[in-house]
């Protein structure tokens, strides 16, 4: 997540480094497209919702309500799970008091939220009310921060969980990891191990193919690498933290990522597309930027069992993108972690 708390102080030094620029230059014509975003001329901005300060995860609900789970930067934020009825409408509260809660998935019927040590399960809305609250999954204490929720093609869900640290060894297996589990809770196990910050999860639509964006070490001077986007397998090691790209012995049986992001970049949302967001996007993996304001674009190649792409810029203007939705009817939204106000990208 952008904020890389209790991992890192990579967010405190990436804001310095937000005018240094962002991944390669700009593969389209881009000019002011609305609501102050700049990118290609066939898009356009406009504003979905407002007043949802440090807005992190998104999901929507059978209806087609945006659900939104806010998280602050410190320990002691008060985090909030929200619902917005319909662009423009005034975002309604529904849970209070949560501590960090970075995953937001509905999966027939219920409402899965993966906050710091846990994954719990709300049923049975009234009104702005769950009838059912419960922890189906708790996390050993300091394991790691927990991060986006995905559901498989067979009924289970995966939870990405940072390593506790910027560049140590963890103690736990789940620390660095992308976990598994029923849909209950039970049966929880590591489906890939040893990655330092899996952030975002989302399937190429109908495929078993896995992309996350990942948060890379801070520690390493001019050697720092960039953030990735990469396609996880079941079984995959990616060898932190004696790994970071640099090749030989250390990165040994490491699958290569799919683009890599700027460096300190605190990667976080990911949508992909499929040709619904106009020509100027086409097929792509979109990757939100918290520490450079900025939305990439990754066009996807099918190389073998992964991708490939090259990132370049495709929005610019939002002061700190976390949260990625791209909607049945195919428009993006996008969460300005900062100023709270949610913006709406479609094609002209």
């Amino acid at each position: 997540m952008a904020r890389r708390r209790g991992i890192t102080t990579a967010a405190v030094v990436a804001v310095a480094l937000v005018a240094a620029g962002g991944c390669g230059g700009s593969a389209h014509a881009r000019s002011s497209i609305g609501a102050g975003i700049s990118g290609p001329d066939d898009l356009r901005a406009s504003v979905y919702a407002t007043g949802l300060e440090h807005a992190a995860a998104f999901a929507l609900d059978a209806r087609g309500r945006l659900w939104v789970a806010t998280a602050g930067y410190d320990e002691s934020s008060d985090d909030g799970l929200y619902f917005v009825s319909q662009r423009g409408a005034e975002p309604v509260e529904v849970v209070s008091g949560l501590h960090t809660p970075l995953g937001l998935l509905w999966y027939r019927g219920s409402l899965y939220v993966a906050s710091t040590g846990k994954v719990e399960v709300f049923r049975d809305l009234h009104g702005t009310r769950f009838a059912s609250r419960r922890t189906i999954v708790k996390l050993p204490a300091k394991v790691g921060e927990s991060n986006g929720l995905v559901a498989t093609s067979d009924g289970r869900i995966l939870l990405g969980i940072s390593a506790p640290c910027d560049h140590c060894t963890p103690a736990s297996k789940l620390s660095g990891s992308i976990v598994s589990f029923r849909a209950d809770g039970s049966d929880l196990r590591v489906f890939a191990r040893r990655i330092r910050a899996p952030i975002a999860l989302a399937y190429y639509p109908g495929t078993s193919d896995l992309l996350v964006t990942m948060n890379q070490r801070d520690d390493l001077g001019t050697r720092t690498p960039g953030d990735w986007l990469a396609v996880v397998r079941s079984g995959d090691n990616w060898r932190f933290p004696d790994c970071y790209g640099q090749g030989g012995t250390a990165c040994s049986g490491v699958r290569e990522p799919v683009a890599v992001l700027d460096p300190h970049a605190a990667a976080a949302g990911l949508a992909i597309v499929t040709g619904r967001l106009g020509k100027s996007v086409g097929t792509a993996a979109l990757v939100a930027e918290w520490a450079k304001g900025t939305v990439l674009q990754v066009p996807l190649t099918k190389s073998g069992d992964n991708y490939t792409g090259k990132a370049s810029p495709l929005l610019t203007g939002i002061k700190n993108p976390v949260a990625l939705l791209l909607t049945p009817t195919g428009r993006l939204l996008v969460g300005d972690w900062t100023t709270g106000t949610i913006y709406e990208i479609a094609a002209r």
